[in-house]
């Protein structure tokens, strides 16, 4: 079996780290739910006990669950209506703002105050004094609630300016890329794995999902332990339906229950492994700018400018990384990784196309191939070149030549 070389295995512990899970918003309003019933409970019981008048206490932590209960409502409507304008001006596969922790954390901040101050209401109703601890907590939660309500009617109005989303973009696509590539191109890359003979595969069973994130020290560890090798067959970001084929198993079994467990799914693409979804996305805001009904050069533009900054990462880094090995030195795990053809394709191709009748576009497009022609190395040279041919054909005649993009090797 080949053995990886001392370089690669810097990279097996970082190659993908997958996160811990944030708590999703259904279990943070349980707990914000539990934690205002019993704040509720036993808050108007504790001392210092003053006679205030309840019947006013009492209308007062009605108002304030009330309303705050309210306001949030309204944030939440919000939202729908920011989504709805950033997937028509943007892109349908941008959610930063629906996706934002502090969104849903404030609705569930929101519940758990309208509880406390409703059963604390409740509680003290028929007696004849209050826990001054009551009315002042009331207080100091509401005027929470309102910085977190203020911050996300920022974040709404961040959410659809160009700027700060290309900026998102670009910042979560960077991080998974200098995760990833971290080693320098080299001429010669890794020799295929000599494989052990297939002893099973693993395929996919439930409803349509995306494969978001991939646990590889977990996955190193299980094929290291059984003396066996897992190979991917999907991509990250890739749509797995009923029936699809995951993954092969090579040399020895790996219980499949142990493999599913370590491989995350949703309904969308997620930044944190997949380094395309960036590229994607930014793909997607250049088309809508260019096409007829918007006709905004100057957008593609600015967004060319960080699919430039994201392409110069890659020109000159190993993207041959998707063999990882175990602590002994052999192959235990083979993912499949975009090159460096995939990322030019999926960042520029349909962009190329689309922008033959747009000057603008196609100047910032000549000048980000010409500098990736400057750093790339000598293998990667023909495949910018070919595609910065056919940008200048486009200026030189206003129509793109036919082509896939694809320049002989």
């Amino acid at each position: 079996m080949e053995r990886a070389a001392p370089a690669e295995k810097s990279v097996t512990p970082t190659l993908f780290r997958r996160p811990r899970r944030r708590l999703r918003a259904g279990l943070v309003q349980v707990v914000c739910a539990a934690a205002g019933l019993a704040a509720g409970l036993i808050l108007p019981g504790l001392p210092p006990a003053t006679p205030l008048p309840t019947k006013d206490v009492t209308a007062a932590l009605f108002t304030i669950g009330f309303g705050v209960l309210g306001l949030a409502s309204v944030i939440f409507s919000l939202l729908f209506l920011v989504m709805q304008f950033a997937a028509g001006t943007f892109s349908l596969r941008l959610t930063l703002f629906r996706d934002d922790p502090t969104v849903w954390r404030t609705f569930a901040f929101a519940v758990g105050l309208f509880i406390y101050t409703i059963t604390a209401a409740l509680v003290i109703a028929h007696r004849g004094d209050v826990s001054l601890t009551v009315p002042v907590l009331t207080v100091l939660l509401a005027l929470v609630a309102a910085l977190l309500m203020r911050t996300v009617q920022i974040r709404a109005f961040v959410s659809i300016q160009l700027a700060p989303c290309l900026n998102v973009i670009n910042r979560r696509t960077r991080r998974v890329l200098d995760t990833v590539y971290r080693l320098p191109y080299r001429e010669s890359g890794p020799a295929p794995p000599d494989l052990p003979a297939r002893v099973s595969t693993i395929v996919w069973r439930g409803g349509p999902a995306r494969l978001q994130e991939i646990n590889v020290p977990a996955l190193v560890a299980a094929a290291a332990e059984r003396d066996a090798v897992i190979v991917l067959r999907v991509s990250l970001g890739a749509q797995l339906f009923d029936g699809d084929l995951i993954a092969d198993v090579h040399g020895n079994a790996v219980p499949e229950p142990l493999l599913r467990r370590q491989v995350l799914t949703g309904a969308e693409r997620s930044f944190s492994q997949d380094a395309a979804f960036g590229f994607r996305l930014l793909a997607d805001i250049a088309l809508r700018s260019l096409s007829a009904s918007v006709n905004d050069p100057a957008t593609t533009v600015q967004t060319l400018d960080h699919v430039h900054d994201l392409l110069r990462r890659l020109v000159d880094k190993d993207l041959d990384v998707g063999t990882l090995t175990g602590a002994d030195g052999r192959v235990r795990l083979v993912i499949p990784l975009p090159g460096w053809e995939d990322y030019l394709r999926l960042a520029l191709d349909e962009v190329i196309v689309a922008a033959a009748h747009s000057p603008m576009a196609l100047v910032r497009l000549r000048d980000l191939l010409r500098d990736l022609r400057g750093q790339a190395p000598r293998q990667r040279v023909g495949s910018i070149a070919g595609r910065l041919a056919r940008v200048e054909a486009a200026l030189r005649t206003g129509v793109t030549p036919a082509g896939t993009g694809r320049a002989a090797s």
